[in-house]
């Protein structure tokens, strides 16, 4: 079998496990959402454990993408046009968003490490991850000077995103964040959204300090 072979196998089994491993979360939270029978803390339950946004940020930002504003104040991404700028291939950015999938997800923040666990855990992903883009650098398309500079830099965002999400499981926390969300929506005004999260002041802009507003 040549290399080439074995990094499409390696994919698919990638891929393959990925479906399993969301095909475990649906039924995880059909198990959690089951438990309530309010539709609006139905909702609050889905927004808090919702990872799709972070997932997606990661996505983007491997991929070298431009954080800008649209009209109406949300953030969009548009692809570089300098090269330079885009620190790994489609190849290694889909290796890495596989392997961050099987961290940032349900099951992971829904469970209850102790803090000696969440240590061991994230020690074993860092030197994992960084010993896989060390050795296979080129093959992720990280394979100029410059690009190399950036290392460095990823390895602690990753590493720092699936610190927070074991975090969350720090002795249950948000199991524990989750049954205190009930009696949360039993008192605090909800929207035909769901949960009433409290909206950006008018006028406010991510990059214009000028704008922020703290309490």
């Amino acid at each position: 079998m040549t290399t080439e072979e074995e990094y499409i196998r390696y994919i698919r089994d990638m891929e393959d496990r990925l479906e399993e491993e969301k095909n475990r979360s649906r039924q995880l939270q059909k198990g959690q959402i089951s438990m309530f029978e309010n539709p609006n803390e139905d909702n609050l339950i889905r927004w808090q454990l919702d990872l799709k946004e972070d997932l997606d940020r990661i996505y983007h930002l491997l991929r070298g993408d431009i954080i800008s504003e649209d009209e109406e104040g949300n953030i969009i991404y548009t692809e570089a046009k300098d090269d330079k700028s885009k620190p790994f291939n489609e190849f290694g950015v889909q290796l890495i968003m596989n392997i961050m999938s099987f961290y940032l997800n349900r099951n992971t923040i829904l469970s209850n490490y102790k803090e000696e666990v969440i240590d061991w855990k994230v020690l074993d992903f860092g030197r994992t991850i960084s010993d896989l883009i060390f050795n296979r650098y080129q093959e992720m398309g990280m394979d100029t000077p410059e690009k190399m500079k950036m290392y460095p830099m990823i390895i602690l965002e990753l590493v720092d995103t699936v610190h927070s999400a074991y975090l969350r499981a720090f002795h249950g926390g948000e199991r524990e964040s989750l049954r205190t969300a009930r009696t949360v929506t039993q008192s605090e005004p909800i929207t035909s959204q769901g949960f009433n999260v409290p909206q950006q002041q008018k006028g406010f802009s991510l990059f214009k300090p000028s704008t922020w507003r703290t309490r």
